[in-house]
């Protein structure tokens, strides 16, 4: 069983940084990609960032591209995102996720989830 354990998340002012880990254990992971996801109060859960277990090949929401980083430390089976420059608009809970097969960013897609890390940016 797969298993997702996020960690990282906490409390920053607009424009600062904050770096999220999800520790994956329980599978092996070179067919998978590992992404991560974010849900704020009254929205559906979207898109943040992907990234290939294999290869590495990595995708992104427009609303984070080039402020926020996905990297994986295969020895570790850990997947990061790095958030910089964050905005009140990034609060929300964020979530790891894994998916095997082609790339997607729809959640419906990806079948093993973490318990999700609260990121909140005060102005």
């Amino acid at each position: 069983q797969v298993q997702l354990v996020e960690s990282g998340g906490g409390l920053v002012q607009a424009g600062g940084s904050l770096r999220l880990s999800c520790a994956a254990s329980g599978g092996t992971f070179s067919s998978y990609y590992m992404g991560w996801f974010r849900q704020s109060p009254g929205k559906e859960r979207e898109f943040v960032a992907t990234i290939r277990w294999t290869g590495g090949n990595t995708y992104y929401a427009d609303s984070v591209k080039g402020r926020f980083t996905i990297s994986k430390d295969n020895a570790k089976n850990t997947v990061y995102l790095q958030m910089n420059s964050l905005k009140p608009e990034d609060t929300a809970i964020y979530y790891c996720a894994v998916k095997r097969g082609a790339y997607s960013k729809s959640p419906d897609h990806y079948e093993y989830w973490g318990q999700g890390t609260q990121v909140t940016v005060s102005s």
